[in-house]
């Protein structure tokens, strides 16, 4: 089980952008993610007359190690650590390190 998933909050701790938060738009097998508006770079695109694309420089996310980020925490409004813990169903479920609860999926 991942620590942070797709569709979580997280907040950067290193870097050009340390500070500002983003949702996680894709996590990658080699330990990156991609975070909606951190990291962007300029990318020069050639046209494709084919597919009707256009040419020029596209601004877009470029991919950030997990760990350069922490999930966002809202009720103590702060990054925070992730946990696990096995309830007594025996499901597994992430927890905030500093509070215990639940993070909501």
């Amino acid at each position: 089980m991942l620590k942070i998933k797709k569709n979580d909050e997280v907040v950067v701790l290193a870097g050009r952008d340390k500070g500002r938060r983003g949702e996680v738009l894709r996590v990658m097998k080699d330990g990156r993610l991609l975070v909606a508006g951190i990291n962007m770079i300029k990318k020069h695109t050639r046209p494709n007359p084919n597919t009707g694309e256009q040419g020029g420089i596209v601004s877009k996310e470029a991919p950030i190690q997990v760990s350069n980020v922490a999930i966002w925490n809202d009720e103590e409004d702060r990054a925070d650590r992730v946990g696990f813990k096995t309830e007594e169903d025996g499901k597994k479920v992430r927890i905030f390190k500093s509070n215990g609860k639940v993070v909501e999926d």
